[in-house]
């Protein structure tokens, strides 16, 4: 079972989110963000829900929580409307910043578009060694997102968090990209970084073995007998960064 709140959340944070990934990995996005001559700030008001602005210019994007000088605010109505948007099937209207509407319609849905092109590729682009790559990385930091998400809002994902003590937990492909899951009286926030001090590590050992991995194409315990899923430190950490995980699968299906 997931709910509509949580996967809100997730929408925002977690997807929405790796827009901040994709304009500073991906040369598409990042010529799409160079037409920009002066930045825009985007916010999103989700009634009972994730409050965020996103901050783009030539350089790229960075997303705030909250509503932080924006030049367009879109409100909505519900969780639930607010995931029908990130599906597709319902068109966001701004209340504020209708002059700014050239910047919805072209250059945000232009990496929208690709955003979901790399997120949910054909296994014909998957072919290609360089797009593989990007796709992997662009979805380790959703899941390493969505992870925080779902231990602060959804009920089971909540329960996990419950046991896991204050610290750093280091989530990683090793040697790649590396996003730190902080602790603290149960509630975790993820930073686009590796920590200093992890209480924690889980590693991956390559890009491959990430993808099967977040596609369900092998068993993370396998994986660990042979080795190549390594992880250190606290048991009780990693034991509930694995049930989180089970739930980000479920939740991102």
């Amino acid at each position: 079972m997931t709910d509509a709140k949580t996967m809100a959340y997730i929408n925002m944070f977690a997807v929405l989110g790796t827009l901040e990934n994709l304009c500073e990995l991906d040369g598409k996005a990042k010529e799409i963000i160079s037409g920009l001559k002066k930045p825009v700030n985007l916010a999103f008001e989700v009634k009972d829900g994730p409050v965020a602005t996103f901050k783009f210019s030539a350089q790229g994007c960075v997303l705030e929580e909250g509503l932080k000088n924006y030049d367009i605010k879109i409100p909505v109505s519900s969780c639930e409307k607010f995931n029908r948007i990130i599906d597709g099937t319902v068109t966001p209207v701004p209340t504020i910043g209708l002059s700014k509407i050239n910047f919805l319609l072209k250059t945000f849905t232009a990496l929208t578009d690709r955003l979901t092109e790399l997120m949910r590729p054909t296994e014909e682009a998957m072919k290609d060694e360089e797009f593989f790559v990007l796709s992997t990385r662009l979805t380790f930091y959703t899941i390493a997102v969505a992870l925080s998400q779902i231990a602060n809002h959804d009920e089971i994902g909540r329960h996990s968090a419950s046991y896991i003590v204050d610290g750093d937990i280091s989530f990683g492909i090793k040697g790649c990209d590396t996003a730190t899951i902080s602790a603290n009286n149960h509630h975790l926030r993820t930073v686009k970084k590796a920590p200093e001090n992890p209480r924690a590590i889980m590693s991956f050992a390559d890009y491959k073995l990430a993808s099967d991995l977040f596609n369900g194409k092998v068993n993370a315990l396998e994986e660990l007998c042979k080795g190549t899923v390594e992880i250190h430190g606290m048991a009780s950490m990693i034991d509930n960064m694995n049930r989180l995980l089970d739930r980000v699968a479920l939740y991102l299906a």
